[in-house]
């Protein structure tokens, strides 16, 4: 039988009626040393509001025995244990076994190809708690949770509250931690290993970090980088809520074959793909940066405060995905945080907001498996650029009271939007149901473009829009009278930079809005609607100066305003209004003008996907050139020499080119994977040279790098393999899913991909084992981008009408990408 998803019904008629005392979970982890079994028992003491009522608790684990006030219970094969004739007050006791604890849900056991050690990681959202012990999992159901760990004697035992006592049994260690705070049953944690661990005091706080011995190197070289982030993040967002984290200790952990990262209070896990094994690039580092600040917001907007059920899931990823970009501006060095959402999250939201996945950020969800499918683009990236938009609408000291309130009221609770709503009404004085119907019950993106007059501007919207303050950017070139407007230059090749003279607010609540105080038209070259990126919303530039603006793309002054103009230029490729050439032309020139360190790698990542993967074929070549020229005349610059010569390693294709990157890589192991991909996706006879690098990589996890070099071979038995192992068997750590799957699909290899398209189709029913996490990233990351046409996409379209919710929608919002790509390449009829 299927195990059931909650549904909304369910989760409030439960929340109405019980009221959960408390947690106390025993886990016995020995039995993972050598085995897959992690055994518990759940003791849940809960209140019943009407004594003589019936429920279910939440159990997907093998249950062995179940008690309810000391009667035996039934158990079904649905995920769930009845509990008939509720009493007031009342004792749930599960004895249960997770066995599959290496494709299933919520456990994770790990073995460490290093050295064979064992680790063993939790994570519970949305609902997988249940998948390990028996509990009701629904977020407004609230307790606090003791943990007691029996682990192997050599391993070390994380838990959310920290501070554990620790006893030695005969061959293991009893690890007892205090109660949590009331905290959701998705909020808990355990993890297990033999980690390293380091510790540092800051400012009252015991930090913590921990990873898999064989990356102790790595950790300690970013162990300063690590704390010092924490420590400014902790200040900021205890300053900016006026709460301080309430917990002394707060440990990050980083953990083999996890998924991205998950906010578990107190004990943040972390996928150890973060711990870079070559020295991080400024975008790898300021990644790093963001996702600690995007968890740490967690604590408050998600654990101390939790929505109460999941159609707010916005109000937590969302928050957190703006509250990171904020902290990082405010509180880190990196200053350029917003630029860096802007080239890269909040370019694919503008994507799926125009597509078949579009959906309101916040929306009625009948079920958890429903929740599990909007963890996308429109809840995380729009949603913060929504945030920052309603930052901007109501004032940012307001905003920051309204927070300090809602916070204050709502502590160890649940809330709704409108409990949102109202605190920040109360704060600002604004009457905000009309902004939260239309930016939050409203799916879709507004698109604005100026028209003018002479000297009279008007901003106009292509459809009614949402109230909202953006600001248009009058610039002209050097030399035009008006001086740098304090914006100093950029290193554009042409020499030319403009200048902005101008910057003008404006609220729109019509369709069409004037500009008011811009300079005349005779000294202007360009005007810059929504300059420095205060709302979510395209924009297009007027046809008379449609060319003129993809040139001037590069010339503005601010990374910033130069995102804005990319932006533009992106969504026109993908909505068919500008062709790869011209998209192309204009990102690398921006890419070679740009100042911020943090966006250069993105800008390349774009370009360099135009060339393959938008480019018609006879244009591809002469675009691959382009970006490889780009990268050699960037890697003078010692500051961009690494990103620049990575970037090289992908689009590189001449005999010069690969040769002086061979020169150029010398001992580093990083680049010389990178070429040797490349030199294999060209037909390169590359084995030997890979399987001597495979011995000489420090990296545990370098057997990925050699498999990444086999599924970029034009070799049918090399593809038969890795399709294998990529998969079938699922070997690939979660986190290296998409390098494989990227070297696997590659253009000018359609013969030999084509059996594997068919292969993707019939995977799609079991996409969704496993959880949300490979879910999502098995039905996005081995959609083929190559070797189908437009057939092919209704099919997998048809196909995926049947599959789980996280599914379905993963292949919906890829296939519309692919779409675009095909019409762009002018193939979408070529099969």
């Amino acid at each position: 039988m299927e195990i059931r998803s909650l549904t909304r019904s369910e989760a409030e008629r439960r929340g109405a009626l019980l009221e959960v005392e408390r947690y106390d979970v025993d886990i016995d982890l020995t039995g993972l040393a050598d085995g897959p079994e992690v055994r518990c028992v759940s003791t849940v003491a809960f209140s019943c509001r009407e004594p003589g009522a019936e429920t279910f608790v939440d159990c997907a684990a093998e249950v062995r025995s179940a008690t309810l006030n000391g009667r035996s219970l039934t158990s079904t094969a649905d995920g769930r244990i009845a509990l008939p004739a509720l009493a007031g007050h009342n004792v749930l006791r599960v004895e249960s076994v997770q066995a599959d604890t290496t494709t299933g849900e919520g456990v994770h056991r790990a073995i460490d190809p290093a050295d064979g050690e064992v680790y063993v990681w939790m994570s519970f959202e949305p609902d997988e708690a249940r998948y390990v012990w028996a509990c009701f999992d629904q977020p407004d159901l609230k307790a606090p949770h003791a943990f007691t760990v029996t682990a192997p004697s050599a391993w070390t035992v994380t838990s959310n509250s920290g501070d554990p006592r620790i006893e030695e049994l005969e061959s293991a260690r009893r690890w007892t931690f205090p109660d949590t705070p009331p905290l959701s049953t998705y909020n808990t944690v355990v993890n297990a290993g033999p980690f390293h661990e380091i510790r540092r005091e800051a400012d009252g706080h015991d930090l913590g970090i921990y990873a898999r011995r064989s990356l102790a190197p790595i950790l300690e070289r970013d162990a300063d980088e690590l704390f010092t982030l924490t420590r400014q993040g902790l200040a900021f967002f205890g300053e900016v809520f006026a709460m301080p984290f309430p917990q002394r200790k707060y440990d990050q952990v980083f953990v083999p074959e996890f998924g991205g990262a998950m906010e578990n209070y107190g004990c943040v896990t972390w996928s150890d793909a973060f711990l870079r094994r070559a020295t991080p690039t400024p975008a790898e580092s300021e990644l790093l940066a963001k996702v600690l600040l995007h968890e740490m917001a967690h604590m408050w907007f998600g654990n101390i405060v939790t929505m109460r059920w999941w159609d707010d899931l916005w109000l937590n990823e969302a928050f957190a995905e703006f509250a990171c970009h904020w902290a990082a501006e405010r509180a880190t060095r990196y200053t350029d945080a917003w630029a860096s959402h802007l080239a890269g999250g909040k370019l694919k939201a503008y994507l799926s907001d125009q597509g078949p996945v579009s959906h309101p950020i916040h929306q009625p969800i009948h079920d958890v498996a429903q929740a599990a499918s909007i963890f996308d683009n429109i809840t995380y990236p729009k949603g913060a650029s929504v945030l920052q938009q309603l930052k901007t609408y109501v004032g940012e000291e307001r905003f920051r009271i309204g927070m300090t309130a809602y916070f204050a009221r709502h502590a160890w609770g649940s809330a709704t939007l409108q409990d949102l709503i109202d605190a920040l009404s109360e704060a600002s004085g604004r009457d905000l149901d009309t902004w939260r119907t239309a930016w939050l019950a409203t799916a879709g993106t507004d698109r604005f473009s100026l028209e003018r007059d002479g000297d009279t501007v008007t901003l106009v919207a292509a459809d009614t829009p949402r109230p909202q303050v953006l600001a248009v950017g009058a610039y002209s070139r050097n030399g035009k009278d008006g001086g740098d407007g304090g914006n100093g230059g950029n290193n554009d090749p042409s020499g030319e930079v403009l200048e902005r003279r101008a910057l003008v607010r404006v609220e729109v609540t019509q369709t069409r809005t004037p500009v008011t105080g811009l300079p005349t038209e005779a000294d202007l070259d360009v005007l810059l609607i929504n300059d420095e990126d205060l709302t979510f919303a395209t924009t297009r530039p007027d046809p008379a100066t449609r060319d003129a603006f993809f040139r001037a793309a590069a010339q503005l002054p601010t990374a910033i305003s130069r995102g804005v103009a990319t932006a533009t230029v992106w969504d026109m490729l993908t909505t068919g209004e500008a062709t790869a050439a011209e998209a192309g032309r204009s990102i690398t020139a921006v890419l070679m003008a740009e100042t911020s360190d943090a966006v250069i790698e993105p800008y390349l990542t774009l370009a360099a996907n135009i060339a393959e993967l938008w480019a018609p074929e006879d244009e591809r070549a002469g675009l691959t050139a382009a970006v490889a020229g780009a990268c050699r005349r960037l890697a003078a610059d010692p500051g961009r020499r690494q990103v620049a010569l990575r970037g090289l390693a992908r689009v590189a294709t001449t005999p010069d080119d690969l040769a002086w990157l061979r020169e150029q890589a010398g001992d580093d192991v990083d680049l010389l994977w990178r070429t040797l991909v490349r030199e294999a996706e060209l037909g390169g006879d590359v084995s030997s040279e890979s399987a001597l690098l495979l011995e000489r990589d420090p990296d545990p996890d370098a057997w990925v790098r050699a498999l990444t070099v086999r599924a970029a071979l034009p070799d049918p038995a090399a593809k038969e393999e890795v399709w294998q192992r990529l998969a079938v068997d699922r070997a690939v750590p979660i986190n290296s899913v998409g390098q494989v799957a990227a070297a696997f699909w590659r253009p000018d290899q359609d013969a030999l991909l084509t059996p594997y398209t068919q292969h993707y189709l019939d995977s799609i029913p079991d996409l969704h084992r496993g959880g949300m996490i490979p879910a999502m990233v098995f039905a996005g990351q081995l959609f083929p981008p190559h070797a189908i046409d437009s057939t092919y996409i209704e099919e997998a379209q048809k196909a995926s009408h049947e599959a789980a919710p996280v599914v379905r929608n993963t292949i919906l919002e890829r296939s519309d990408t692919v779409k675009r790509m095909l019409h762009s390449r002018g193939t979408s009829t070529d099969r």
